[in-house]
């Protein structure tokens, strides 16, 4: 039986005033496994959006009218979210229980072969009705992987940063998903001013087919990382009559909703600002390029490019400022900022003043959504324990995107055929960020706390020891 440890082990070197440096290497090639993976779901995630928004209607549902067929390529992306949860309850069990590495290399290799396979998919008028069928299938699969990828990655990389970074370190894992905005903005730029009959024939796939450079980018990384110290102990310092209970012990989930409910609610409630991420990027493509509004798709697509470099910048700098001044006022800012700034962002899509659209989509997209986006990581791993870490991430984060997930399907029908009636999703968006703002005000101010002692009751905080011991 080893020997519990503090919060500082004594296999770590510490600073002045027992800071843990924790491994500068590890902690190094966590962060950019975090990048390059995170880069890859949503490089996926945005070349789906946009060939759903742009392509999918001509290709995989030709025989309904143009409004109907974007509501069903909408739909598509929608339907994944109804298994995430599920899925994230699942991939949440194993992380905590075999280990981050092992889940994060199998969701990486799914997402990167089902997103390779949607480009493989033969059009609706070649194989019928089978065609929206594989889609989805396809689709089903990067869900799986989504709901246990950028959790698994987020406490990986977490539990290896030192004490008083985790906010910037953590910051890398979401950047990758402007990366991967960026990336695949650009790649679909790229194709999206092909000739109509080329573009639909194999350009809109070229993307797709891309995507196994980022795949074994991300492989090769994250084979090379070891499995976080706090984690590792946490699984050693179980005695005999320990393992035997552990046996008999609920899976993660059960002792999630058991010992932390109240942690799993307020995380819900704060990581329902991905709608950010769903309505102006997603819904706001489609109605601008829509025929009742009219903004060309290269353009919009340009106009994404500049806000997603933008925001790719931000995010270490808005990590690092919440590990100066907390969580909860960046993320607040974020949030609240966010809900503003969706009715300038759609007024000027309907002036179809460029510059104004992209002023608009720079603030909103690139600037205060990314305030929220840089630490959710850490200030959503920083409600649980070590023991069900994973897990909470994973089912908060997945429940509160199953919820979102349908907004710009929704949306897109209340604006109805030939409309231009764009307030409902904007309202939409306002109310669940204010929800989020309530989940982030109901929640306590983590930054300080060691991370050996989060989610450990104060009572049981009597000395570091104990409280990693409590907390593994």
């Amino acid at each position: 039986m080893s020997t519990p440890v503090s919060a500082t082990s004594s296999s770590s070197p510490t600073a002045p005033g027992g800071t843990s440096l924790a491994n500068p290497q590890q902690v190094r090639r966590a962060a950019f496994a975090g990048v390059t993976g995170t880069a890859l779901e949503y490089y996926e995630f945005y070349i789906y959006g946009s060939a759903a928004a742009l392509v999918f209607p001509q290709v995989f549902f030709p025989g309904s009218n143009p409004f109907i067929a974007t509501l069903l390529s909408l739909a598509s992306i929608a339907v994944v979210y109804v298994v995430r949860p599920i899925a994230a309850a699942v991939l949440g069990h194993f992380g905590d229980r075999v280990g981050r590495k092992k889940l994060l290399l199998f969701t990486l290799v799914l997402m990167g072969a089902s997103t390779f396979l949607v480009g493989c998919i033969p059009s609706y008028d070649s194989i019928g009705v089978w065609a929206p069928i594989l889609l989805v299938v396809m689709r089903v699969l990067q869900g799986i992987s989504v709901a246990g990828e950028q959790s698994g990655s987020s406490a990986l990389t977490f539990e290896h940063a030192p004490e008083g970074r985790r906010g910037f370190f953590t910051s890398f894992t979401p950047m990758g998903s402007s990366g991967g905005f960026l990336l695949a903005t650009a790649a679909f730029a790229g194709v999206a001013s092909l000739p109509k009959d080329l573009l639909y024939s194999w350009g809109w796939r070229v993307p797709f087919w891309a995507s196994v450079v980022l795949l074994l980018a991300a492989f090769i990384v994250r084979r090379r990382i070891v499995e976080p110290e706090i984690f590792v102990e946490g699984h050693e310092n179980i005695n005999h009559e320990d393992q035997k209970s552990a046996k008999r012990e609920a899976s993660p989930v059960v002792t999630l909703f058991r010992t932390q409910p109240k942690a799993l609610g307020r995380v819900v409630l704060m990581a329902l600002f991905s709608i950010i991420f769903t309505i102006p990027p997603i819904f706001g493509l489609a109605f601008a390029t829509s025929p009742a509004v009219g903004v060309a798709k290269d353009q919009m697509l340009w106009i994404s490019v500049v806000q997603f470099a933008v925001a790719f910048c931000l995010y270490p700098f808005f990590g690092k400022l919440s590990d100066r001044i907390g969580r909860k006022p960046v993320f607040l800012t974020g949030v609240i900022g966010s809900a503003v700034l969706v009715f300038p962002f759609f007024l000027a899509i309907m002036s179809g003043d460029l510059l104004m659209i992209l002023l608009a989509s720079v603030a909103l997209n690139g600037v205060f959504a990314i305030a929220c986006n840089a630490i959710f990581p850490s200030l959503f791993a920083e409600q649980y324990s070590v023991k069900c870490r994973y897990t909470g991430l994973a089912i908060g984060t997945q429940v509160a995107t199953a919820i979102t997930g349908f907004m710009p399907t929704i949306g897109w029908a209340l604006v109805g055929e030939g409309g231009t009636n764009w307030l409902p999703a904007a309202l939409m968006m306002t109310v669940i960020c204010g929800l989020c703002a309530l989940g982030v005000l109901l929640s306590p101010e983590t930054y300080r706390t060691p991370t050996a002692l989060l989610g450990v009751p104060a009572g049981k905080r009597t000395t570091d020891k104990e409280g990693a011991r409590a907390a593994a």
